[in-house]
């Protein structure tokens, strides 16, 4: 699938499910979600993958469903990537420009931002994206866009988000043995953040928590610049474990429990309401309490909560966030889950549906938290195509310098050929030239 072509496809790999979705842009700029599938994860651990086959597997089952759903062929994708492997690093780089006289350009900009990916890292990493928050150009601060400016120096403060070669490899593997190519890797909550935050939000101050089955994002922005991202490696799967060893009952009677029963606030549940849990193997059912339930929840989403402030305390920016925080993911849709962000940060909280970048011909239920990373995607793989547009005349140029380069190179080593070649090339200019001036 080319630049030119209607629709963007993407992936998102998670703990708990592998979803694939195809998207194209309407002339509003809105995206109209073509078909969505997910299918059951057993194949990934906390973001990382460990058992190719079965991430395979439910890779093709889900891009199948997604095909026949909505009538396209998916060739190539965007993929989300997270883990535990995450981390991140703050640079700074600068070029010196020939003139003052020339303004500066996005190639000026590109080439200071590929600088960044020769910066020496830890053995077995790679660097997955290079983030400018700011620029100063000839020591003016504080500029967003330099492109168009007159200046000697440029210079930018970066965010850098760095992971490990294998987990990306490993994706990329799975990618293509399902017989798909790979168009980029987005680091997870940088998705999430396009499909479910404002742009007033991004700029009085906010921050992102996108809570998962093996992980939890996090991201802040402030003045409409990423500031910090994070992967906390854990997220709604600890609740279900601890459902399951606190009542002693199945991993999939707990995580039913949790979402038909549970709640994220002991002291809101009934303590008098009970649900009856079929016992194993025609053994008695097992009675558990909705207050008990819920105060095994609390605990656990304390500790990923804290998890969480201490990542937005870390960024430095956690008295600046005006817009709070905005929840999202799977683990969002927990029962009063709001109510206690609010209780152990302090901060405003709203829920966040990926609904605010949707046509409204979209199919309904992809406006849901749990799609916010996957409808992210989306809008991030037309953004690279954007982005890496080429204007035809210019790739025309391209081709046709490619071509008249290459082809003396072809004949060296036969200087009969050679001669031949460019006694064509001079007849050909010399029609070119009488053409034009007839």
């Amino acid at each position: 699938m080319s630049s030119q072509e209607p629709f963007v496809a993407a992936i998102d790999i998670g703990t708990t499910k592998v979803v694939a979705v195809t998207g194209k842009k309407k002339e509003n700029g809105k995206i109209e979600i073509l078909g969505i599938s997910k299918t059951p994860s057993t194949g990934i651990k906390r973001g990382v993958v460990q058992n190719i086959d079965e991430t395979v597997n439910a890779i093709q089952k889900t891009v199948e469903e997604v095909q026949a759903a909505s009538g396209t062929m998916i060739s190539d994708v965007f993929v989300g990537i997270a883990g535990q492997h995450i981390k991140t690093i703050r640079n700074r780089g600068y070029i010196n420009r020939d003139s003052y006289e020339d303004e500066i350009t996005r190639k000026d900009i590109d080439n200071l931002i590929r600088e960044m990916y020769n910066i020496s890292i830890d053995v077995g990493e790679e660097i997955i994206h290079v983030l400018p928050q700011n620029f100063i150009v000839d020591n003016e601060t504080g500029i967003k866009n330099p492109v168009g400016m007159l200046g000697r120096r440029v210079e930018a403060n970066f965010h850098i988000v760095i992971g490990q070669i294998t987990s990306a490899r490993n994706i990329g593997k799975c990618i293509n043995k399902a017989d798909l190519s790979l168009n980029e890797l987005i680091l997870e909550p940088l998705a999430s953040s396009s499909a479910v935050l404002t742009a007033d939000e991004k700029e009085a101050g906010v921050a992102l928590v996108d809570i998962g089955g093996g992980t939890t994002d996090v991201a802040v922005y402030y003045d409409d610049i990423i500031r910090h991202t994070a992967v906390i490696p854990f997220g709604g799967d600890v609740v279900t474990k601890d459902i399951k060893e606190g009542s002693s009952i199945l991993q999939r009677q707990a995580e039913l429990l949790k979402i038909q029963y549970g709640s994220a606030l002991g002291d809101l549940a009934r303590e008098d309401e009970v649900v009856s849990i079929p016992g194993i193997s025609g053994r008695e059912p097992k009675e558990i309490s909705l207050k008990s339930l819920a105060y095994i929840i609390q605990s656990r989403m304390e500790e990923i909560l804290n998890a969480v402030l201490y990542e937005i305390e870390n960024s430095g920016y956690y008295e600046r966030l005006s817009a709070g925080i905005v929840v999202t993911g799977g683990g969002a849709l927990l029962k009063d889950l709001p109510q206690l962000v609010k209780f152990v940060t302090g901060m405003d909280v709203r829920l966040g549906y990926p609904g605010e970048n949707l046509a409204s011909e979209s199919v309904p239920e992809v406006n849901n938290p749990m799609f916010s990373t996957s409808v992210g995607l989306v809008l991030k793989g037309f953004e690279f195509h954007a982005q890496n547009k080429v204007p035809r005349e210019e790739s025309d140029e391209n081709q046709q310098e490619n071509e008249q380069e290459e082809a003396p190179q072809k004949d060296q080593g036969n200087g009969k050929k050679g001669l031949l070649w460019r006694v064509k090339q001079a007849f050909s200019e010399i029609f070119e030239e009488n053409d034009a001036e007839m």
